[in-house]
C-alpha cells in the first residue's frame, strides 16, 4: 500500500487525474448497484402503502368536490328569485298565464346557474303541480324516476341526498322549502334535482396509479363509476367481502394488486386495481436499461477523463517550456510565438492562464520600453532644468543692462518699458504660487498697461475702479492680465479712435460674500450666437484660443463649479467680462 502511495504521489497530473476519474466512476457504479438493489426491495415493500395513499387522496378530492356541489344545491335551494317564483305559483287565484311567466323565470334562472357550473349536467325543479322545469341539458327524465326522487326528497325534509340511478347517473336531491334568509318555514315549494357529470368530477380529482390502473366506485349496492367496470358486480362484491384493505387478487387469468378505501361521509367504497405482472415487467425493464446505460456512461466517462486530463496537462507543459525560455532571456522570440495562439473567446481556466501569460510577456515588453523612454525623458528634463536655471538670470541681467543704457542716454520710455517687462516676466514665471492678492494682480496690470500706453499712446484710455477694502482679496494668479490683453487685441487694435477699458471691482449682489471683477471695453462687441459658439469652443480665435477657457477652468478648480466667467456684450456698443469669485482675504498661497 505504501509503495502504491509513493508511485501515485510521484506521478504526473495526467496519470493522477486518470486514476482518480476511473476510481470515481467505479465507486459510483458500485454505489449505484447497491442503491438499485435497496430501492427495488424498498419499492416492493412500499408499493402497497403508496397506492393506498394515492387512492385516499383521490377519494378525498372527490368527496371535497361533492361537498362543494352540495353547497351548490343549497345556493339553488335558497336563491331569492327561485323562492319568489315558486311562492307565486302557490298563490290562490293565479291565472295560467301568470304561472307560465313564473315558470319561464324559473327555467331561465336554472339555465343561468347550470351554464356557469363545470360539473352540472342539468338542474330540474318539480313544482307543487308536478311540472318539471329544467335548466342546462334538456334531456328528459322518466316519470317513475321523478316520483322516486320526489319521495326521497320529502323523506329527507330539506336535507341534501345523493342518489345513483340505474344508468349510474349521479343526482343531488332535496326538497325546496320557503326560505326567508335565516329560517325555514315548513311550506313545501317543490323538489330540486341536480344531475352531475360524475365523469368530470372523478377524472379531475383522481390521481391515477398508472395507465393500467382501474378505479371502481360503489355505494355497496350499485356501481357508481365507471359505466363499464373491469370486473363484474359479483366479483366486486366478493372483493368487498375481503377483510384486507389491500393485497393481490386473481380475476380470470390476470393478477391484480387491489387497494380498497371506504369514505366516512358518503359511505362509498373506492377500489383501485392495477395489473401486477405488467407493473413489475416495466420495473424490471427499467432496471436493466438503467444498468446498461450506466455501464456505457462508465466507459464514456473514463474516455472523457483521458481527454480532459490531456487538455489540461498539454497547455501546462507548453507554458513550462515557454517559462524556461524566459529564464534563458529569449523574450523577443517568445512574444512573437505567443501572438494569436489563444482565441479571444476562450473561457477555460487553462486558456485564461495562457492568455494571462501572453499578456504578461507583452506587459514586460511594454515596461521595458517605458523604462527606457522614461530614462530618456529624465535625462532630457535634467538638461532642461539646467537650462531653466541659466536662461531667466541671463534674461534679467540683459534687461537690467538695457535699462541702464536707456537711463544713461535719457530714454525714459525705454527704461519704463524694460522695467515693466522685467516685472511682467518675473510675475509670469511659475514660482509655486496659485493664489495672489488682488493688489499683487493689479501691479501686474499696471506694468502691462505701462508698456501698452507707450505703444498706443492716447488711443488707450485705461481706468481702475478698485476700492481699497478689496485689495487683500485672493485671486488666481494671472487672471486679469489675459483679459486685459484680449480687450486690447479685439477692442483697441481694430479702432482708430480712443478705446476706453476699465477694470471695476464690486460686490456680487446675488451672492453673499462674493466679488465681481468686470473688465469692459467699448469695442465692436459680440453677438449672442457668437458668444455661445465661443463658450462651446467652436470658434477659431485670432489668438491661441486658450485664454478664457484656461482662466475659467482655474477658477472652478480653485473655488468650485459655481464660480467662473460670464460674458456680456452688445454689438458695436461694449463688451464686459465678469469674473465671479468668492471674497477670501489672506496672504498669497502656494500650490
Amino acid at each position: 500500500m505504501g509503495k502504491f502511495r509513493g508511485v501515485f504521489r510521484e506521478a504526473g497530473i495526467y496519470h493522477k487525474m486518470l486514476v482518480l476519474i476511473t476510481l470515481l466512476m467505479i465507486v459510483s457504479f458500485s454505489l449505484y448497484w447497491i442503491a438499485l438493489k435497496y430501492v427495488t426491495s424498498l419499492y416492493d415493500r412500499q408499493m402497497y402503502e403508496r397506492t393506498s395513499q394515492v387512492l385516499n387522496s383521490s377519494a378525498l378530492g372527490i368527496e371535497n368536490q361533492l361537498r362543494e356541489q352540495e353547497e351548490l344545491s343549497f345556493r339553488v335551494f335558497s336563491d331569492e328569485q327561485l323562492q319568489q317564483s315558486l311562492a307565486h305559483l302557490k298563490v290562490d287565484g293565479a291565472t295560467a298565464y301568470q304561472k307560465a311567466i313564473q315558470r319561464k323565470k324559473i327555467m331561465d334562472r336554472l339555465t343561468a346557474i347550470a351554464g356557469s357550473e363545470k360539473f352540472v349536467y342539468s338542474i330540474m325543479v318539480i313544482d307543487r303541480e308536478h311540472q318539471a322545469l329544467i335548466g342546462g341539458n334538456r334531456a328528459g327524465m322518466a316519470q317513475e324516476l321523478q316520483t322516486e326522487l320526489t319521495s326521497i326528497a320529502e323523506s329527507a325534509d330539506g336535507s341534501n341526498v345523493w342518489y345513483v340511478g340505474s344508468d349510474r347517473s349521479l343526482y343531488a336531491v332535496r326538497q325546496i322549502k320557503s326560505y326567508s334568509g335565516t329560517t325555514f318555514p315548513r311550506d313545501n315549494l317543490g323538489t330540486l334535482i341536480i344531475r352531475f357529470r360524475k365523469e368530470r368530477i372523478i377524472e379531475d380529482f383522481v390521481q391515477s396509479g398508472g395507465d393500467d390502473s382501474h378505479l371502481i366506485i360503489t355505494d355497496g349496492s350499485k356501481i357508481i363509476y365507471p359505466d363499464h367496470p373491469l370486473i363484474s358486480e359479483a366479483e366486486i362484491a366478493a372483493e368487498l367481502m375481503r377483510s384486507e384493505s389491500y393485497g393481490l387478487t386473481t380475476v380470470g387469468e390476470n393478477r391484480y394488486f387491489f387497494t380498497r378505501v371506504r369514505s366516512s361521509d358518503l359511505g362509498w367504497t373506492y377500489l383501485n386495481m392495477t395489473p401486477f405482472n405488467s407493473m413489475f415487467r416495466t420495473i424490471s425493464f427499467v432496471k436493466e436499461l438503467v444498468t446498461i446505460i450506466f455501464i456505457l456512461i462508465l466507459f464514456i466517462g473514463i474516455a472523457f477523463g483521458v481527454k480532459l486530463s490531456r487538455s489540461i496537462t498539454r497547455p501546462i507543459e507548453q507554458l513550462i517550456k515557454k517559462m524556461r525560455k524566459i529564464e534563458k532571456g529569449d523574450l523577443d522570440n517568445l512574444e512573437e510565438q505567443s501572438l494569436g495562439e489563444v482565441p479571444k473567446t476562450s473561457q477555460t481556466e487553462v486558456e485564461h492562464l495562457q492568455r494571462t501569460f501572453k499578456m504578461m510577456i507583452q506587459r514586460i515588453r511594454e515596461l521595458i520600453n517605458q523604462n527606457y523612454a522614461k530614462q530618456l525623458v529624465i535625462r532630457e528634463s535634467e538638461l532642461k532644468a539646467l537650462q531653466a536655471q541659466i536662461n531667466p538670470h541671463f534674461l534679467y541681467n540683459t534687461l537690467d543692462s538695457i535699462n541702464w543704457l536707456a537711463k544713461v542716454n535719457g530714454q525714459k520710455q525705454i527704461s519704463q518699458m524694460v522695467e515693466s517687462l522685467g516685472f511682467l516676466l518675473r510675475s509670469s514665471l511659475d514660482d509655486g504660487t496659485s493664489l495672489v492678492t488682488l493688489k499683487s494682480e493689479l501691479e501686474i496690470i499696471r506694468s502691462y498697461v505701462t508698456i501698452q500706453r507707450i505703444r498706443f499712446e492716447e488711443r488707450l484710455d485705461f481706468e481702475l475702479e478698485v476700492p481699497d477694502e478689496y485689495l487683500d482679496a485672493l485671486i488666481p494668479k494671472m487672471t486679469l492680465q489675459p483679459l486685459l490683453e484680449n480687450a486690447i487685441h479685439y477692442a483697441l487694435e481694430p479702432k482708430i479712435d480712443p478705446c476706453h477699458i476699465r477694470i471695476i471691482v464690486e460686490k456680487l449682489t446675488e451672492k453673499h460674500g462674493a466679488l465681481n471683477i468686470r473688465v469692459e471695453d467699448d469695442g465692436p462687441g459680440m453677438t449672442a450666437d457668437f458668444i455661445t459658439e465661443l463658450r462651446g469652443g467652436r470658434v477659431q480665435t485670432r489668438g491661441k484660443g486658450i485664454g478664457l477657457s484656461n482662466i475659467e477652468e482655474r477658477i472652478k478648480l480653485t473655488f468650485g463649479s459655481e464660480w467662473g466667467i460670464r460674458i456680456e456684450s452688445e454689438p458695436n456698443v461694449r463688451t464686459a467680462i465678469h469674473v465671479r469669485i468668492p471674497y477670501r482675504q489672506g496672504e498669497e498661497e502656494d500650490v
